[in-house]
């Protein structure tokens, strides 16, 4: 009975938004404020009952209903709780009923916090909102119920697919969702705005917030995906260019720059066109990544599904929304005005350098995902484009981005000039050259690209905070005037500055890992001793170990390094008996920002084994640098004034709108 509740819920919630969906913006068009009013109302209403229905499904998990395909096909009763609660978005018809839950929910955010926005801007985003919520609704009612009954039920379930067994998938999913559906929003603000003709440094305003939480979300969720990878798949790589990972990706690199954009925007009223774009483009990447993952088009270990029915639907989603949304683009884009003017020396000039380089890698890492899937429908030749492809592409459109990165900050408004920028950044260009140095005489086989690329992830990192250090102005203030004024920086500048550490550190690691990474693979039987940079590995033997749903085989050994203290690994080799599959479980050992990482092959009979050993130096600094990166973006949420309004011009007088409860 609770699944069938959870299932009507579904229906009345698409009800609801077919409601929302018209009356809003029907209201918002004859200036009706009672009809633009509805959405207030009905958004919420429509969270509540997706959650409902996502709370029947969990709880179908939770007591094992397995009447339930979904939940018969995903789950088992001798599974851990927590499994349980993470199997519900384990699969294609869950993850889909979350994905709308959150889109739900950002609408409800909008309907309740946006009282500060104009009310006919706030009636017409919340039914472009409820037309992606009305299609989706419709799709999982249609292709992907969740709530589908078997008669009669099975006695036990077939288990969730075991690499997804894994504590990462407790957090991963929901983050990577609030950032990918989190984008739907300034999608909205993008369609509004072009349905109500108001598209002006206020817009900017109101759109960035929203911009950034689904970006510090995809950035969180991006980096917990890519370790998720790295230690349960047990290959000891942290990015394969995987087409569904390239697939989060892309909105990253456009959301990245609808970011910068917006900034310009708002300041100086420029790039508008650009930032509407920019905004459509990264929810429309948004729903090409959806269209991948389920279509079953591009074979992935990430996949969900492989029903060409949902391939079909999905794609009719996409083109839908994007080919609507560009149409109405390049009608609205020519009565839009040029906005303010600047120099190509100016920092508006260096967030346009920010954004032709972050569109174009957008473009590359697309052109690099689809490109085998258009030969193969133009031939019929099966392909593939792998990390070459992207490494030799990708690297160098990134770094003039990154070589000019700590120089932006540094330049003013509309007009700047280029040498004191520089000057500023001496000390810094100086202490990245001297690391670079100590990287070559330090290190062996003279790794002149690992120097420079070192010494390049300095420049960014220190220069990160070479605006600050400027406001702060230490030698004519003093340590306590400096201090003070770093005192009364606004928090959006740090944020910029933790955002700009995170790429330095991850550069890092990117490069430490890269070109000092070192494998060995043995096979070993117990009581023997491998060597990998000076840490020896004793294989002690193999103990056997009984799970809640597997039995795994767990390899003990006992890892030295003379001056440094004793530690054990123990990698498994596990088979779960429901789903008949066989999973490694990698070891790892993180020593300050490195790690030692060992996987295992088949075991034979008499305990030898087939051992892959990596030792990953700075490769903690890859995940490190997104949590920095995360951290700035949730800094400069807390900055105020990203939620009050830009001046606003009312009988010759400038006044500010306070736009306080805006997120």
């Amino acid at each position: 009975m609770i699944a069938e509740i959870g299932h009507f819920a579904l229906v009345i919630a698409l009800a609801l938004s077919l409601i929302q969906s018209v009356l809003p913006a029907w209201g918002a068009k004859i200036k009706d404020t009672r009809l633009m009013a509805v959405g207030q109302t009905t958004a919420p209403a429509i969270f509540l009952f997706i959650a409902l229905s996502f709370a029947a499904l969990t709880n179908a998990y939770v007591t094992s209903d397995f009447s339930l395909i979904n939940v018969w096909s995903n789950s088992h009763s001798d599974q851990p709780l927590i499994y349980k609660f993470t199997s519900v978005w384990g699969n294609h018809e869950g993850s889909m009923l979350l994905w709308v839950m959150i889109l739900a929910f950002f609408a409800s955010l909008v309907a309740v916090f946006g009282n500060t926005l104009p009310a006919t801007l706030r009636a017409n985003v919340l039914s472009v909102q409820a037309w992606i919520l009305v299609a989706f609704l419709l799709f999982v009612l249609f292709t992907s119920n969740p709530f589908e009954r078997q008669i009669p039920a099975p006695f036990e379930g077939n288990d969730l697919n075991p690499i997804l067994q894994d504590l990462g998938l407790a957090i991963h999913p929901p983050m990577l969702y609030l950032g990918y559906v989190g984008f739907s929003i300034t999608f909205s603000f993008a369609i509004a705005a072009m349905m109500g003709g108001r598209i002006d440094a206020a817009w900017a305003r109101w759109v960035r917030p929203w911009a950034l939480i689904a970006w510090v979300f995809l950035t969180a969720g991006i980096a917990m995906g890519s370790y998720w990878a790295y230690y349960e798949l047990g290959w000891g790589g942290w990015w394969f260019w995987d087409p569904v990972e390239n697939a989060s990706f892309i909105p990253w690199l456009s959301g990245t720059a609808l970011l910068h954009s917006a900034l310009v925007m708002e300041k100086r009223e420029a790039l508008k066109i650009w930032t509407l774009l920019l905004a459509i483009i990264t929810f429309s990447m948004s729903l090409l990544g959806t269209f991948l993952v389920r279509s079953g088009v591009l074979t992935s270990v990430h996949s969900f599904a492989n029903d060409p029915e949902r391939g079909v639907f999905i794609l009719i989603i996409l083109l839908i929304f994007i080919g609507g949304s560009l149409t109405l683009f390049a009608f609205r884009s020519s009565s839009l005005k040029a906005g303010g003017l600047f120099q190509p020396i100016s920092r508006e000039g260096a967030l346009v350098f920010n954004n032709l380089f972050l569109a174009t890698a957008a473009a590359t890492v697309l052109v690099g995902t689809l490109y085998p899937l258009i030969i193969e429908v133009i031939n019929g030749a099966k392909i593939s484009v792998g990390e070459p492809f992207f490494n030799m592409t990708f690297g160098p459109i990134m770094l003039p981005l990154l070589i000019l990165m700590p120089l932006g900050p540094l330049l003013s408004w509309k007009r700047a000039d280029f040498y004191p920028a520089m000057q500023r950044l001496f000390a810094v260009f100086i202490s990245a050259v001297l690391v670079a140095i100590l990287v070559l005489a330090f290190t062996k086989d003279e790794p002149y690209l690992a120097a420079i690329g070192i010494g390049l992830a300095a420049w960014v990192i220190l220069g990160a905070f070479a605006e600050i250090a400027t406001r702060a102005n230490f030698r004519k203030a003093g340590l306590v005037g400096g201090l003070h004024r770093i005192k009364g920086l606004p928090r959006s500048m740090w944020g910029t500055a933790f955002g700009h550490l995170g790429m330095g550190v991850m550069l890092l690691g990117i490069v430490g890992v890269s070109a000092f990474e070192k494998e060995l693979v043995v096979e070993i039987k117990p009581k023997d001793v491998v060597t990998i940079s000076g840490y020896e590995l004793k294989y002690n033997g193999v103990i056997p170990v009984t799970g809640p749903n597997y039995s795994e085989s767990v390899l003990n050994f006992t890892v030295s390094k003379p001056g440094e203290k004793t530690f054990e690994l123990n990698p498994t080799k596990r088979f779960y008996t429901a789903r008949k599959t066989p999973t490694t479980e990698a070891a790892i050992e993180t020593i300050w920002l490195s790690q030692l990482y060992v996987s295992l092959g088949d075991i034979k009979s008499d305990g030898s084994v087939v051992l892959r050993v990596w030792w990953k130096p700075l490769i903690v600094c890859i995940w490190l640098g997104a949590f920095f990166m995360s951290l700035g973006g949730l800094i400069s949420l807390s900055d105020r004034r990203l939620r009050v309004g830009v001046a606003k011009t009312s009988k010759g007088r400038t006044k500010f709108k306070s736009l306080e409860n805006a997120v």
